[in-house]
């Protein structure tokens, strides 16, 4: 094109048309999305079922775009100073389309946690919650090779061959890949062995708190600081792993020091009444209770407390131990009897006593 004929009048008006429409495709775009998609979305929701705003949003942002992907056809598919039959413009188009639909099937994978959740709660089919975040990245796994796969055949690609390219550089793809593999086995024995599953308070060598999500990669774990720990799965699964939330019971276990100058009776009484208290307590696990004289040491008796909380619940689990051990204090104050505290004694010999 000349510019001669790039500043004639015709052109320019011809030019100004084609930006026109894609500008009005704009303006139709955010209509849509201010308007229009609110209005679908208010009325999906009046539904039983969440799938269809589910639905609705997932393709909202892929939606906008199309409006601008039109506007851009439209105004090429006008101006009249371009080849209407490009192979490589109707190809590119393509595969934005092909984008789109695929970018709105993602964000409806991502979503598809919670219809596999509501597939729990009203079926007989029991999915595992640690299966649910595999469930749903596989979903998004598989739309993104489809959609590449379909991208690559709309531009002449022959998947085939890029398979067989693949395999010549198998060796190479394999040791880059090495530790994506460990992290994805690593996650495939979480599943299969279920040493701990969402919302588990666990603690390894390398993290302690609650899980929050597994995927292929790695696990979250927050911590009890607030903090978000992601630990790849290949490292998780060869550390040892304490789930705590497994527990069936809790264990309190410590020592008293009573004064040897405490009174024998009082000492057996102490030690009975404490007993009697652990036994009768409801929030005590009555399977094992020990309340015995345990050692003599330097300064005081000893007398050992042995005993397991019903709750595992961390809280409730130190509300129970702090209301037992102000009652202990009760029972030695009822006693008489009083806790050694540690102490050393100087006996110093006077100038006249070393005389004789």
């Amino acid at each position: 094109m000349t510019w001669d004929v790039f500043i004639s009048y015709e052109h320019l008006r011809e030019l100004g048309i084609s930006v026109g429409i894609f500008f009005l495709f704009l303006l139709f775009r955010k209509l849509f999305t201010k308007y229009i998609f609110k209005i679908i979305l208010r009325i999906s929701r009046k539904g039983k079922t969440n799938f269809f705003p589910n639905l609705f949003l997932a393709f909202q942002r892929p939606m906008e775009w199309v409006f601008v992907i039109i506007g851009i056809y439209v105004a090429i598919h006008y101006y009249p100073y371009l080849n209407q039959d490009n192979v490589t413009l109707i190809k590119v188009i393509r595969a934005v389309i092909i984008f789109l639909i695929t970018w709105g099937m993602f964000n409806l994978a991502s979503t598809s946690s919670k219809l596999f959740k509501t597939i729990n709660d009203r079926t007989n089919m029991k999915i595992d919650e640690i299966l649910i975040p595999f469930l749903s990245r596989t979903l998004q796994f598989i739309i993104i090779a489809i959609s590449i796969s379909v991208i690559l055949d709309v531009f002449g690609y022959q998947i085939g061959g890029f398979l067989t390219g693949l395999g010549l550089g198998g060796l190479a793809f394999s040791l880059a890949a090495k530790d994506a593999l460990a992290n994805l086995f690593g996650g495939i024995i979480i599943i299969t062995e279920k040493p701990f599953t969402i919302d588990d308070w666990i603690m390894t060598p390398s993290v302690e708190g609650t899980v929050e999500d597994i995927s292929f990669r790695s696990t979250k774990v927050r911590t009890f600081a607030q903090a978000l720990v992601t630990v790849p799965n290949a490292t998780l699964v060869n550390e040892s792993i304490t789930n705590w939330s497994k527990m069936g019971k809790r264990q309190i276990t410590f020592n008293i020091r009573l004064t040897y100058d405490s009174p024998r009776s009082a000492i057996k009484s102490s030690v009975e009444k404490m007993n009697s208290l652990l036994k009768n307590h409801p929030e005590i696990h009555q399977e094992t209770i020990f309340v015995t004289v345990n050692e003599y040491k330097e300064n005081g008796l000893d007398i050992l407390l042995y005993f397991f909380t019903e709750t595992t619940d961390w809280g409730k689990y130190l509300n129970i131990r702090e209301e037992i051990n102000l009652k202990i204090l009760e029972i030695l104050d009822q006693e008489g009897v009083e806790i050694a505290i540690p102490s050393r004694k100087l006996f110093l010999e006077s100038e006249e006593e070393g005389e004789k």
